[in-house]
């Protein structure tokens, strides 16, 4: 029997979360819809430069764990916090949805990583992101039990800054593999897969990551080409399933032989705040697969999860994914 439906790694980050304009970015040198590591001096300017922010848990392997509790699965998650003010935040955010999350916390330096998030008018998040006690994870942290009992491991591709974290994944992905299960990743930021496109490709070609999640965006950087056509054909070579997110134009399931499956956006009346879109198509899919759904009933979770976070701020459901999931006719009471 296995202990859990999905393990996720990743980086365990606060966010701050304020609107803003256009402008403020151009003066602060923001790159505008990408995730943008700094150090501990830019965080404290920006943080002093924000206007009013809600303080929430995220992180994005985090908030798929969330997410596949709130839709009733079992999600445990590894990350790394310090013993300070906001690692408590974010420990008792966690635990608080469902989670198991039993790494244990630095002792006190560096601090627990925040994220300055600023939120244009068009619902665009552009992140900013003091990683903090991240850095810090390793292969020590590694629960066997957890990585041998889960039916999917999932790692962020945010994760492959930090070089221990690397040996953390792998040492994971290794237990999976021998207890017959599988492993996902997600590609995270075309920034991300421009620093390591070799080493991500190594992951899928060497079968080390079974399925990937990734964005148009991230997908045509993967394989550095223009056409989307040209990229679904090269992920369908490299890895047992993909899922590519296009937002508003839906998703696409690409199988090992080639063939795809669309799946439509879910109608999204009022777009707040993209924060974590991806994180929660992640989440609908993965509790999809891990309690043998077929692919169409995944990527129409997937869908739905996504489209209820970014109606709201934050990345963490405020509503019960599950109840959703049961009104949209998805899974059962």
């Amino acid at each position: 029997m296995s202990q859990y439906d999905v393990l996720c790694i990743g980086n365990a980050i606060v966010d701050i979360i304020a609107r803003a304009e256009d402008d403020f970015l151009r003066e602060n040198n923001i790159i505008r819809g990408a995730m943008n590591l700094i150090d501990a001096e830019r965080a404290e300017l920006l943080y002093d430069r924000m206007g009013p922010a809600v303080e929430t848990s995220g992180g994005s392997a985090g908030n798929t764990a969330a997410g596949v509790a709130s839709l009733g699965g079992t999600a445990a998650f590894f990350g790394k916090v310090s013993d300070d003010a906001l690692g408590d935040i974010y420990r008792h955010d966690i635990r608080a949805q469902g989670v198991a999350f039993d790494t244990h916390a630095l002792n006190g330096h560096p601090p627990t990583a925040r994220s300055m998030i600023f939120v244009t008018p068009d619902g665009e998040r552009s992140m900013n992101t003091y990683l903090g006690a991240c850095v810090e994870l390793g292969p020590e942290d590694v629960e066997e039990e957890k990585a041998a009992g889960a039916k999917v491991t999932y790692f962020e591709g945010y994760l492959w800054d930090p070089p221990r974290a690397k040996t953390a994944i792998r040492e994971t992905a290794r237990i999976a593999h021998e207890n017959g299960r599988e492993v996902a990743m997600t590609l995270s930021d075309p920034f991300c897969v421009d620093r390591y496109r070799e080493e991500f490709l190594d992951l899928m070609r060497s079968g080390t990551v079974d399925i990937v999640f990734a964005n148009e965006e991230e997908t045509k950087s993967l394989y550095q080409t223009g056409d989307l056509e040209t990229a679904r054909e090269a992920l369908a070579a490299d890895c047992k399933i993909a899922i590519v997110t296009r937002s508003e134009k839906g998703s696409m399931i690409i199988n090992g032989d080639g063939a795809h499956i669309p799946i439509d956006a879910d109608p999204v009346d009022n777009l707040v705040d993209t924060t974590g879109a991806g994180d929660l198509y992640a989440a609908g899919f993965l509790y999809g697969y891990t309690n043998g759904m077929d692919m169409q009933a995944c990527g129409r979770l997937g869908s739905l999860a996504a489209s209820i976070i970014i109606q709201q701020i934050g990345p963490r459901a405020q509503v019960s994914l599950r109840q959703a999931a049961i009104d949209a006719g998805l899974i059962r009471s």
